[in-house]
């Protein structure tokens, strides 16, 4: 597929068939996120891949699926045949960033200003999501906020933070987010050519 046309069928899938995805394929998927940036070569994401249904079903009662389910909407959460949970460890980038070819001139780890393992996580999430697009399958994704204590349920370090959970199958028709409904920004109100406020149409 060619790349546009992956960017363009992206979108966020809320009900799978009960197809199984090859196992290969979810490897191959996963692996896409191992390509994404990684700070310093910090390497400090974490994937677990979710196929048993009584596992699925648990992340799927964790993230309240019976009141999803209530409100009209599909079970995606455990009819999902592949659920990925990516992880990251702000304690294997502040190690990293500790090791002498890392250090600042006085010795010091740098200041952070920007918690680079999240930039990286939410890269590795995006690399996951397009190369599912590229299987041909349907993805979709829901926050941690969501899924509260799966990290106990899947025994992940403690120093493992979890981000989200990724749903991975064949997609079926459903339904659409009211969050839709609410009209893209123009382009031109976000891109901006040089400076700020410089693209066209857009007053400065």
């Amino acid at each position: 597929m060619d790349f546009k046309d992956v960017i363009r069928k992206r979108r966020m899938t809320r009900n799978y068939s009960a197809d199984p995805v090859p196992a290969d394929t979810v490897d191959r998927i996963v692996a896409a996120g191992l390509r994404a940036p990684s700070a310093g070569n910090s390497q400090g994401l974490g994937f677990v891949i979710v196929t048993d249904p009584t596992t699925r079903g648990a992340i799927a009662d964790l993230a309240g699926e019976d009141e999803y389910v209530a409100r009209g909407f599909d079970p995606w959460i455990s009819r999902a045949p592949v659920q990925i949970v990516i992880t990251v460890s702000e304690k294997v980038y502040r190690d990293r960033y500790r090791e002498t070819d890392k250090l600042g001139p006085g010795g010091e780890e740098i200041d952070w200003p920007v918690p680079y393992w999240w930039v990286d996580a939410g890269a590795a999430l995006m690399a996951v999501l397009l190369a599912a697009v590229d299987e041909g399958l349907g993805v979709g994704f829901l926050g941690i906020h969501a899924v509260p204590d799966v990290g106990r349920l899947l025994a992940i370090p403690d120093h493992h933070t979890p981000i989200g959970l990724v749903t991975v199958g064949h997609s079926l028709p459903d339904r659409r987010s009211s969050s839709l409904d609410r009209e893209k920004l123009p382009f031109d109100s976000v891109v901006h050519r040089e400076i700020w406020g410089s693209g066209s149409g857009v007053s400065r």
